[in-house]
C-alpha cells in the first residue's frame, strides 16, 4: 500500500512516465484517513501519487489484461507490489509481460520474496519492522519494542526498489535484456541492520533499544534541555573539547579523554551532561554548540521542520498548484515540478483509448 506507489513517485520525480494501474475500486489508500483534504481525497494517497498518472483496468477479466499487455509493450518497467502468489493468480507473471515486450524489466515487491517457508504470509511495514529486528533495538532500555516513527519498512523497499529498476535499465541498455527484480521488505530490514548485525556476527552479544544512544559512542545521544531536547554527536575525538568548553566543563576533557574512557563511564558521564544541558533552553544551547562547531541540533517536531530555513532554502516543502507537498531530495540543478496525484481513471482515454 505504501512501498510500491513510493517507489514509483521517487520514478515520477526524476522524471518517468508513471502510470498507476488501479481496479475498479481504486488504490485502498485513495479512502486512507484522517485526515482529508476538503473534497474528500486522502492526504496520505496525496503524498505518494504524485506526477502519476491513473487508468483503471480489472485484470481478473480477459479483456483488460489484453488492455493492459497492450499498454505493457510500451513500457520500459512493470512494478507490482501485490502479497506473492496475486500475479500468478491475475495471469500477469513477469514470464507472461515479458512475451509482451522481451526487453521489460519488471519488479516484484513483497513482504517476504517470491520463496521461502513464509511466501504466502501476509504482512505490512509494521510486521517487517518487527521480524526484520529493528523494533528491538529502538526505544528506551526496559520498555515495550517500539517501531520507527517512519514507515521504514514501506519507504527503505521504495527507495531500493527505485534504485533496482535503475540499475535494471542501465544494464538493458549495455546487453539488450531485461531483468526480474524479485525484491522482499524483509530482505531490506535485514540489510538496514549493516554494522549491528556485524556487532552481533562478531561478538555474539544481542542488543537491546539504546534510546538515542550509540553502541559505541558517547556522548551521542539527545538530552533533555530546559524546555525540549538537542542532540549531540561526538564521533570524533575533535568535538569532545569543544562540548565541554560550552558546557562550562573543561575538566571532563582530562577525566575522560577519548572514547574509550567515554564508553567505560557512561554511567557517570551521561548523568553530568544531562544535568548541565538542563540549565538552558534547546535554542540556546544550539547556538553556542553550532558556534563551536559541534555536530549538535534541536529534536524538531513536524512544525518546526516544515518551517525550517535550510529545509525551505532546499526545496523540501513545494507545491503542485493546489497543495503543499514534500520534495525531491535528488538535487541535479533543473528545477522539478509536480503535478497532484490524479483522479481515479483520469487518464483511461490517453492510454486505453
Amino acid at each position: 500500500m505504501l512501498a510500491g506507489p513510493y517507489a514509483t513517485m521517487l520514478l515520477a520525480d526524476l522524471g518517468a512516465e508513471v502510470i498507476k494501474v488501479e481496479e475498479p475500486a481504486g488504490d485502498p489508500i485513495r479512502r486512507m484517513g484522517p485526515p482529508f483534504e476538503a473534497d474528500g481525497r486522502a492526504a496520505y494517497f496525496m503524498a505518494v501519487n504524485r506526477n502519476k498518472k491513473s487508468v483503471v483496468l480489472d485484470l481478473r477479466k480477459e479483456e483488460d489484461r489484453g488492455r493492459f499487455l497492450e499498454l505493457v509493450k510500451t513500457a520500459d518497467v512493470v512494478i507490482d507490489n501485490f502479497r506473492a502468489g496475486v500475479i500468478e493468480r491475475l495471469g500477469v507473471t513477469a514470464g507472461v509481460l515479458r512475451a509482451a515486450r522481451p526487453d521489460l524489466v519488471t519488479c516484484s515487491m513483497t513482504a517476504f520474496g517470491s520463496d521461502g517457508p513464509y511466501r504466502e504470509l501476509p504482512a505490512f511495514d509494521l510486521v517487517v519492522q518487527a521480524m526484520g529486528g529493528g523494533m528491538s533495538i529502538t526505544g528506551e532500555p526496559g520498555r515495550r519494542p517500539t517501531r520507527a516513527g517512519i514507515p521504514i519498512g514501506d519507504l527503505a523497499a521504495g527507495v531500493f526498489a527505485a534504485f533496482a529498476v535503475c540499475a535494471a535499465l542501465v544494464q538493458r541498455d549495455r546487453s539488450g535484456r531485461g531483468e526480474h527484480i524479485d525484491l522482499a521488505l524483509l530482505d531490506v530490514q535485514v540489510s538496514l541492520l549493516t554494522y549491528i548485525a556485524q556487532y552481533y556476527l562478531t561478538d555474539g552479544k544481542v542488543p537491546g533499544p539504546m534510546g538515542t544512544g550509540h553502541q559505541s559512542v558517547v556522548p551521542y545521544q539527545a538530552f533533555p534541555t530546559a524546555d525540549g531536547f538537542v542532540v549531540v554527536a561526538v564521533f570524533v575525538e575533535n568535538f569532545w573539547a569543544p562540548l565541554c568548553q560550552v558546557l562550562g566543563a573543561p575538566e571532563l576533557v582530562e577525566r575522560y579523554p577519548d572514547n574509550a574512557s567515554r564508553v567505560a563511564a557512561r554511567d557517570e558521564l551521561v548523568p553530568n551532561l544531562e544535568a548541565r544541558f538542563l540549565q538552558q533552553s534547546t535554542d540556546e544551547w544550539v547556538r553556542e554548540l553550532w558556534a563551536a562547531g559541534v555536530p549538535s541540533g534541536p529534536v524538531n517536531t513536524l512544525d518546526r521542520v516544515l518551517s525550517d530555513p535550510q529545509v525551505l532554502h532546499r526545496r523540501m516543502v513545494v507545491s503542485d498548484g493546489e497543495r503543499r507537498l514534500i520534495g525531491n531530495p535528488i538535487k541535479t540543478g533543473t528545477e522539478g515540478t509536480f503535478t497532484p496525484a490524479p483522479e481515479l481513471g483520469a487518464h483511461n482515454g490517453e492510454y486505453l483509448g
